[in-house]
């Protein structure tokens, strides 16, 4: 068996601190943080949310209008539900697959960024470009 050349850094105890999110003991259960990972005029923006075992990312990105989901650093969970929201226009998403379940966007998804625990950390997985995705139209 031969491993990645990031499988086989992993397994020495080594990371790939480009691409770490948060250590994992920052997030809260229910729980997210917002990142910035990358350069230039549009660097990749997104969140990792926590909710029990399940952590996913996504792009800091509402379906709706276009607009970050946040107004506050950090502010990306409705405070009575273990919920996505959105600030500008109150969509709600689930936090285990990013579907809109409530709001003007039911039905449509976050876009998901893949993620791993590894030592501890969340961190993005190899391959995911390290800027905006040039699809969303800004």
């Amino acid at each position: 068996m031969t491993l990645s050349t990031d499988a086989a850094r992993e397994a020495a105890g080594e990371i790939d601190l480009q691409r770490v999110l948060c250590p994992l003991h920052e997030l809260g259960d229910p729980g997210a943080r917002g990142f910035t990972l990358g350069g230039g005029e549009w660097p990749l923006r997104g969140f990792v949310v926590r909710h029990g075992s399940t952590v996913r990312a996504y792009v800091n990105h509402c379906p709706h209008a276009g607009f970050p989901l946040n107004w506050q650093p950090d502010g990306f969970l409705a405070p009575e539900a273990p919920l996505i929201l959105c600030a500008m226009h109150g969509a709600l998403f689930e936090i285990e697959s990013g579907l809109c379940a409530a709001g003007p966007c039911a039905g449509r998804s976050l876009r998901a960024l893949p993620v791993r625990v590894t030592a501890g950390y969340v961190l993005l997985e190899a391959g995911v470009p390290l800027e905006e995705p040039a699809d969303l139209g800004r």
